[in-house]
């Protein structure tokens, strides 16, 4: 009798009861009550009634995840003024909060200051070391345990390959590989990234840099249950490099011997977008553009071939920005089909200056074809950015219906600036006061 009464409790199932549960179910009743009369009944009731009570923890919650809002809410986490990476328990403790106020995707960075932030083969036979040597990296796979951590918290987790093609001048990287550097016109191959801190920069116009940077995206789409790639502005240069050896001899059996054009005086970083006038300039950069384009589908192609459902992920600057001053053309690469989502930073001070980067005809043509987020910055060391700020610029997004935010950086959402912590995550968690899943690709 007892395996009678399981059997009809068992017809009671969530689907069962999406079709009128009783009508379905009342010769199943019938049957029931003239094979076990009285006693069976009285069986029936109390595996029932303990049957009920388990319905609203397995049947509303379909109902609740189809009505649950859809929205990308991450933060990049980085080792630039920031603590969270280097202590497993600080590590811990942010992604919980992360968690309590509702985020869903972690951006961690796993590619800066030349070394790698888990431990690889790749690097090792390359830099000479497998992992960033910092203390309190040591022993440790941040990345495996971010992982882990984020997907029990149900939160995606996308590596950011943060420093792309740039290197710390001083680092193992740049010392051993002098010929994989490029350089201006006049030789020289040193940036000043904030007019302070020296930087180098990779060609990624030559076929071992390539390799290289290509074998650590492989590797760590093998070697790890993550969601995605991304990378950001750092996978162009800036635009007075590339006359390096290799790359002027690619150019040259490309246009019938002939030098590349002289960088023009007036063009400053920043200055009017890099935008020129001269032609051959003009050319010059588009012949980058499309190079830089042309490695990108490789990329796209090699990770895709390990794990086709990976999401290919790009972190860029606004388009006439990107394209001219740091080679960057990812309007291309979106309509190539090579960025699966977008998170467009947009740093602005002032909300007339956002609203114009976010209205510009290629963000609202990609946005139609990819889930297309926008980076806002919460604030930098030194430089505190008030909550309101962060409100009225993450309504905007949600007003031109963008697929999400995210924020950099982890450290300034609550550790930077006048106000307690546990006032700005009240603020946070006013902002998402619910959970929300993030936007499937567009097919």
């Amino acid at each position: 009798m007892l395996t009678d009464c399981y059997i009809f409790v068992h017809f009671l199932s969530p689907k069962i009861m999406k079709q009128n549960l009783f009508d379905k179910s009342a010769d199943a009743l019938v049957t029931f009550s003239r094979r076990w009369g009285r006693q069976g009944w009285l069986i029936f009731l109390v595996l029932f009634g303990i049957y009920l009570t388990f319905i609203p923890f397995s049947l509303p919650f379909s109902a609740q995840s189809r009505n649950q809002p859809t929205e990308i809410r991450g933060v990049w986490l980085t080792n630039i003024d920031s603590e969270v990476l280097f202590n497993p328990k600080t590590l811990t403790e942010g992604i919980n909060t992360l968690s309590q106020l509702n985020f869903n995707t972690l951006y961690p960075t796993v590619w800066n200051w030349g070394y790698t932030l888990y431990p690889s083969q790749v690097a090792q036979s390359v830099v000479g070391k497998k992992l960033d040597p910092t203390e309190g990296l040591q022993g440790r796979d941040v990345l495996k345990e971010i992982v882990k951590q984020g997907h029990d918290k149900g939160m995606s987790v996308i590596p950011w390959f943060e420093f792309g093609f740039m290197a710390p001048s001083d680092s193992e990287l740049a010392k051993r590989h002098q010929d994989w550097l490029t350089k201006r016109q006049d030789n020289s191959t040193t940036w000043l990234e904030g007019n302070t801190h020296e930087r180098v920069w990779l060609s990624p116009f030559n076929p071992e840099v390539q390799i290289f940077l290509t074998d650590l995206l492989v590797e760590i789409v093998t070697n790890y249950d993550i969601n995605g790639i991304q990378v950001d502005d750092h996978f162009g240069i800036p635009f007075d490099f590339g006359y390096d050896d290799v790359t002027v001899q690619l150019y040259q059996q490309e246009h019938n011997g002939k030098m590349p054009p002289k960088t023009p005086s007036y063009l400053k970083m920043g200055r009017n977008n890099c935008l020129a006038q001269d032609a051959a300039w003009r050319e010059w950069t588009e012949w980058r553009n499309n190079k830089i384009t042309e490695y990108m589908g490789e990329v796209f192609a090699a990770v895709k071939a390990v794990k086709p459902n990976i999401i290919v992920s790009v972190s860029p600057n606004p388009q006439t920005f990107s394209k001219n001053c740091f080679l960057l053309d990812w309007y291309s690469w979106e309509r190539k089909g090579l960025i699966e989502e977008l998170v467009l930073q947009v740093y602005r001070s002032n909300i007339e200056d956002f609203q114009r980067e976010i209205n510009q005809p290629e963000v609202r043509q990609a946005k139609a074809r990819i889930p297309f987020a926008v980076g806002v910055l919460s604030g930098l060391k030194g430089r505190p950015v008030p909550m309101q700020r962060i409100n009225q610029q993450v309504q905007a997004t949600r007003n031109q219906d963008f697929a999400g935010v995210s924020f950099f950086f982890y450290e300034s959402l609550w550790n930077f600036g006048p106000k307690s912590a546990n006032e700005r995550q009240f603020m946070f968690k006013q902002m998402f006061p619910t959970p929300a899943s993030r936007p499937l690709m567009k097919s």
